[in-house]
């Protein structure tokens, strides 16, 4: 006697619109596979994409009424869907490899301006004579090097992990199993 195996656990987002259109930004005139969604729909996938568990695959069902439903419409909706995220995605990539060229060269500018501050730290530290003017400038230049410095370290540390998780969060909603059915009655 053979057991069914129970159908593995995804993260279902669903959605009942009136009008297929209400996915869509209303002033994009391309068809369904090139639009831009609407902000609103947008988020609103987003915002449960973010309350789902990491390790389930999403599923987004789109509840059409049957006058607003075909097949053919039905797949373009989908491939809209899954090609707006894919985009979101790739461009979310091209923001953080922008990011980490900015940081590159942001950290050359600034082990520069930390080299030739300590260096300038240093020298009026060993040609000055002590006193409060030697000691004022000294600290100024080191706490102005370690200044420099905080804008890569910033990138590097704290900038691109939100961008990371942001964009495999777009990979897992273009990878999404995206459904439109027309079996929601339309109200009169």
């Amino acid at each position: 006697m053979s057991h069914a195996s129970p159908a593995a656990p995804t993260g279902r987002i669903e959605l009942k619109l009136q009008k297929a259109s209400q996915l869509f930004h209303t002033l994009d005139p391309s068809p369904f596979r090139e639009s831009d969604l609407a902000r609103e729909a947008e988020e609103y996938i987003v915002n449960w994409a973010l309350e789902l568990p990491k390790t389930v695959p999403i599923e987004i069902v789109i509840h059409l009424p049957c006058d607003e439903f075909s097949q053919s419409s039905a797949s373009d909706i989908a491939g809209a869907i899954k090609g707006y995220f894919a985009h979101k995605a790739d461009a979310m990539s091209s923001e953080m490899r922008e990011l980490f060229k900015t940081g590159r060269l942001a950290a050359l500018v600034a082990l520069i301006v930390l080299s030739f501050c300590l260096v300038s730290a240093w020298l009026i530290g060993s040609t000055l004579k002590e006193g409060p003017l030697s000691q004022i400038l000294q600290e100024s230049f080191v706490i102005f090097g370690w200044v420099a410095i905080w804008h890569p370290s910033n990138i590097f540390l704290y900038s691109w992990p939100p961008l990371a998780r942001r964009r495999k969060l777009l990979r897992r909603l273009a990878e999404a199993t995206v459904t439109v059915d027309g079996d929601a009655p339309n109200p009169a």
